[in-house]
């Protein structure tokens, strides 16, 4: 009897499971009865009592473009977490693998541009793919898929925590019982799919730059947002690369390459643009470019921003096209998640920081898909703190000049037309100041003139309009060839008329770092000579010193403040000393190409060397940095409620009160870390060897020790000794450092070594016979020296140097980003 029950229990337990295998998996339809269906490029269905998203895929196996932002951010200029920022983009498509669902992406970074499938196929099998996740399918109609999507928005998708990490602000996580979906920000568009959720990292040791922007630092709270766009249609003809042209590139290897010919292929960055009749020299657009601003602009700067952004269409117009590109207000109507429109948005920081010009790019082929422009607004205030230190003249009852405010706009209409310069597909252009400010591409510092009464005028502090650089960048990337016309040639052309003119092209890698050679490349700099215009600068300087005030601040506001004036006051040569230090141990060069006739490589002529290295030790010189006595009194210790920022002022060694010497310091120290960088030091030793008529390294050491140490000239006045015996230490701190760093060559350490030995015999014969002060700062140089000769520096730590205060951007820092996804000034 049990054998009986057993048995029919069985057949049971069988026939439910059979029972189970073989229930239909749900519809769509029934699924979702009770939720809400938002249609668009991805249909979605909002789970409102579970909080889920759940996703209907249609079509499987199609590419489309993935990609997160960062749609509310922690908004540290510091961090980078910044409202608007853009993660990787990412080419991917569903596949199905039996119950799941797998996104994938495929790499676009080694193909096979060929006809032949195998051909492609070997090359796709013989690279890894990533998949980004695994779904799993929940319901099913007709060939339509349901999958949850909700694991896969909540996670960190934009890398916040891996931020705060590398910037030392903590260690974080995502919380997930304090993260959502975020509705009011989840929408469908007919090209694109939105996404939007609350994110919550915990953590603990939470830095300053942090615990400064975070009610409660050990949460974290922010919004990320998934972005899914259908990628465009194959009307799309790529451009060929050339790096000549000043317009961005993507790269990937071609394994269908002949043998004869490089694997590695690389398309220009820019939007789709043609002509109605590509036979005419001048038509309209099929579909012009078109950008629109944020309406929560304010005015004036909502007028300056349109009118610097429409300056676009002169270089459109040069390149053939009638109202090719035009800006707009974003209407009530339109939403700026819609990929089908390029948006101008005005954030808000906690400090002042870079703006940016994105771009959302399809990686097959460099098509730009939507341009996204950020600009920061603490930004004008900066700019306006510029000029107020230099015309302003704040008087109780007066009215206060309208040349501030005048400034500060005129910025903002490069500043609109820079970012948007980036979205188009351009990068930076450093060398386009020495053509009359021909670029918007630059970094323009503002043009302060001298007139004859000693009056300072802004009011050619920036130019308007379009460059001439601008419009051949942009007629390379742009114009429209008629059927029968040799592109390739008419490209070459265009490159050809610009080298004739006199027009240049080089960039980031070549102006920003601190040892670079080229002398005409360099960020906020101006003038077509570097020396000459920090001989210029330095007048400015001067003058802006002389006439510094108490009414460089309004009536009412606390003295102190004046300091946060002061310092791009002092400091207001500090970017064209970096431009002039360049020409030592410099070098010309181009982006030169076989045959096209440009300059390859060229040393600086020896005496124009010299004359900068002379000019740049004006800079350091007692007189030169000793700030006038009556400004020293003028800035008090903070008033309660008034605590510095200290990125914006001098670092100070004096406590509470004002330290005369740190702007001195600050000053010094910028100058040597550039004349004595390692590169620069190896650079100067081998030119050197190759031509005995161009300074080494030794000249230059001599040039900075004789107008220092070894200077016989008195210097009387006792402030002015302070600084003199500061300059000497901290160039005595410089060598030290260059002769132990590895970063240099064997023959620019050894040169290092040898000069703090010359110094040494110098110092033993001079330290008796002066007054305490000296013969106290000989003897600490001296041992100084001896510890060093010993291998026992680390036993007597280096002089901690005062930082030159943050100046960029102007007028804080961070590094540029991959051309591709965006750049910021």
């Amino acid at each position: 009897m049990q054998r009986v029950l057993l048995s029919v229990l069985t057949l049971l337990l069988f026939s439910m499971t059979l029972s189970l295998a073989q229930s239909p998996t749900p519809t769509v339809e029934n699924f979702t009865s009770e939720m809400e269906r938002y249609e668009g490029f991805l249909p979605y269905y909002w789970d409102a009592k579970r909080g889920k998203i759940w996703l209907e895929i249609g079509r499987l196996n199609t590419e489309l473009l993935y990609y997160p932002t960062l749609a509310q951010g922690v908004d540290s200029n510091d961090i980078g977490l910044d409202r608007g920022r853009l993660g990787e983009e990412h080419i991917i498509r569903f596949e199905r693998v039996g119950p799941k669902v797998l996104m994938v992406e495929p790499n676009y970074r080694y193909r096979a541009l060929s006809p032949d499938p195998l051909e492609r196929k070997a090359v796709e099998e013989s690279f890894a793919r990533s998949v980004h996740w695994g779904f799993d399918i929940v319901a099913e109609s007709y060939g339509r898929v349901l999958v949850d999507l909700t694991p896969f928005l909540m996670q960190d998708a934009v890398g916040a925590a891996q931020a705060i990490s590398e910037t030392r602000q903590g260690n974080y996580r995502v919380d997930a019982s304090r993260s959502a979906m975020y509705p009011e920000r989840t929408k469908n568009f007919p090209r694109n799919t939105e996404f939007e959720t609350i994110i919550t990292l915990v953590g603990d040791n939470a830095g300053n730059y942090l615990r400064s922007v975070v009610p409660t630092p050990s949460a974290v709270t922010m919004h990320q947002h998934h972005s899914f766009v259908e990628l465009p249609d194959a009307g799309y003809t790529p451009r060929a690369f050339d790096p000549r042209a000043g317009v961005n590139g993507l790269e990937f290897y071609d394994y269908a390459s002949p043998v004869g010919e490089p694997l590695a292929k690389r398309y220009l960055v820019r939007h789709r643009l043609q002509k109605k009749d590509p036979a005419a020299a001048m038509s309209e657009a099929v579909e012009p470019l078109v950008y629109y601003l944020d309406p929560g602009t304010p005015e004036p700067i909502r007028s300056a921003l349109l009118e610097g952004a429409s300056w676009w269409n002169q270089a459109f117009e040069a390149a053939g096209f009638i109202d090719g590109f035009q800006v707009r207000m974003l209407p009530d109507t339109a939403d700026p998640m819609d990929i089908r429109y390029n948006v101008i948005q005005w954030v808000h920081r906690s400090t002042r920081g870079w703006s940016y010009g994105a771009s959302i790019v399809d990686p097959r082929t460099g098509e730009i898909l939507k341009g996204k422009v950020t600009l920061g607004s603490l930004r004008v205030r900066q700019d306006f703190l510029i000029a107020q230190g230099l015309v302003a003249r704040y008087e109780e009852g007066q009215p206060v000049s309208d040349e501030m405010m005048q400034l500060s706009l005129a910025r903002l209409r490069q500043l609109s037309a820079h970012e948007i310069g980036h979205t188009l597909g351009l990068p930076h252009n450093y060398v386009a100041s020495v053509s009359d400010r021909a670029s918007v591409m630059d970094y323009p510092h503002p043009h302060v003139e001298i007139k004859n009464d000693s009056t300072l005028d802004l009011s050619n502090a920036y130019t308007t309009g379009i460059g001439e650089w601008d419009k051949v960048a942009i007629s390379y990337a742009y114009r429209d060839f008629p059927e029968g016309v040799n592109e390739r040639d008419s490209l070459n052309q265009i490159i050809t008329d610009y080298l004739q003119r006199g027009l240049g092209f080089l960039s980031d890698q070549d102006a920003r770092p601190a040892g670079s050679a080229h002398p005409q490349t360099h960020m906020w700099d101006g003038g077509s000579n570097a020396v000459d215009e920090l001989e210029r600068v330095m007048k400015v300087r001067q003058i802006a010193l002389s006439q510094f005030k108490e009414n460089k601040i309004p009536v009412g506001m606390p003295l102190a403040t004046l300091e946060e004036v002061l310092v791009p006051m002092y400091l207001f040569h500090r970017y064209q000393v970096e431009a002039a230090s360049k020409v030592v141990g410099g070098a010309t060069y181009s982006y030169a190409l076989r045959g096209d006739g440009q300059t390859i490589y060229k040393p600086v002529e020896g005496g124009e060397q010299r004359r900068a290295l002379r000019t740049l030790l004006t800079t350091i010189r007692p007189d030169v940095l000793a700030l006038p006595r009556p400004v020293l009194a003028l800035i008090p210790p903070r008033p309660y409620g008034y605590n510095a920022n200290p990125r914006e002022v001098f670092t100070r060694r004096t406590g509470l009160t004002f330290d005369p010497l740190a702007p001195a310091e600050a000053a010094t120290n910028m100058v040597l870390s550039l004349v004595l960088n390692a590169e620069r030091a190896s650079r100067l030793e081998a030119q050197r060897a190759v031509d005995t008529s161009l300074p080494g390294l030794g000249e230059v050491i001599d040039g900075l020790v004789d107008d220092t140490w070894k200077n016989r000239t008195p210097t009387r006045e006792s402030y002015q000794a302070a600084i003199r015996r500061q300059n000497e230490q901290l160039i005595l701190q410089y060598l030290i450092s260059l002769a132990e760093t590895t970063n240099a060559s064997p023959a620019a350490r050894a040169m290092a070594q040898f000069k703090i030995n010359d110094l040494r015999t110098w110092i033993d014969q001079k330290q008796y016979g002066v007054d305490e002060q000296h013969r106290a700062h000989y003897q600490f140089a001296l041992r100084r020296i001896e510890l060093f000769e010993k291998g026992e520096s680390q036993n007597f730590p280096a002089l901690k140097t005062n930082p030159v205060p943050d100046g960029a951007p102007i007028d804080p820092g961070q590094d540029w980003l991959e051309p591709v996804c965006g750049w910021e000034e």
